[in-house]
């Protein structure tokens, strides 16, 4: 019997393998399973995040000129402050680098960005999908390798009754 699993584009021969090198091979899977899914929920919050942003930008409305609001400087720091001029915001590209956009602007901005981490979310799903997959394979494998060693063992206590 034998059953492939498809690891980083390659193909492993399970049943080829000893317990004990299955059970290194479980372990390799389930650790890359658990940092695939961190990705995942690291992804996930990014989304959140854009949406929020989102919905802030369409709350600024040519009204809101003067307003006091509050600005993160980061996640848990936030000084007070006025709106200036509504139609134009500060957007965070990354590692500290900001650019003035319109709030149009930003908008596309945050779309883009929102899409693309759908797109890399959507792909994440799938390795982690395929990692699940290959879990269950080696499990699958091991059971049949416990079971051969269990048959093995009783043959071999058969044979040592008959010959006493």
């Amino acid at each position: 019997f034998f059953k492939p699993i498809m690891s980083q584009e390659r193909q492993i021969d399970l049943d080829s393998m000893s317990l004990e090198q299955l059970n290194q091979l479980k372990q390799s899977e389930e650790s890359r399973l658990q940092a695939v899914s961190q990705h995942y929920a690291t992804l996930r919050a990014s989304a959140s995040r854009f949406t929020s942003s989102k919905t802030a930008l369409a709350a600024l409305t040519p009204s809101s000129e003067g307003k006091s609001i509050m600005i993160p400087l980061t996640e848990s720091l936030y000084v007070p402050g006025k709106i200036k001029d509504p139609s134009k915001v500060m957007v965070d590209l990354g590692t500290g680098f900001y650019v003035e956009k319109t709030t149009k602007d930003a908008n596309a901005f945050l779309e883009r960005k929102s899409k693309l981490v759908d797109v890399n979310s959507e792909n994440v799903m799938e390795a982690i999908n395929a990692t699940k997959r290959n879990v269950d394979s080696i499990n699958i494998a091991m059971q049949g390798k416990l079971l051969q060693i269990r048959a093995k063992q009783e043959g071999a206590r058969e044979r040592a009754k008959a010959e006493s």
